[in-house]
């Protein structure tokens, strides 16, 4: 993932579909269905956050985590 990626994301729907897609880079079958999971949960704890500045902070914070465990499980398995 890039900063590229976080840049194209501004709605709580995109950054859904966003950590979704980002899930299909994972390694496992395990690993993918854990991630999706807790991103369900995310999304459906935050639905009724309505400040913008709440949702940028939870979106950028979303994706910089996504960035890291990425960036972690590539350097785990090399």
């Amino acid at each position: 993932m890039s900063p590229i990626g976080s840049e194209l994301v501004h709605t709580p729907v995109q950054l859904y579909r966003y950590l979704l897609r980002s899930c299909r880079k994972l390694p496992s079958a395990s690993m993918q269905q854990h991630y999706r999971h807790a991103i369900r949960q995310g999304f459906n704890s935050h639905s009724d956050e309505d400040d913008p500045e709440r949702i940028r902070v939870i979106i950028h914070r979303s994706v910089s985590d996504a960035e890291w465990i990425l960036h972690k499980v590539r350097n785990t398995l090399h």
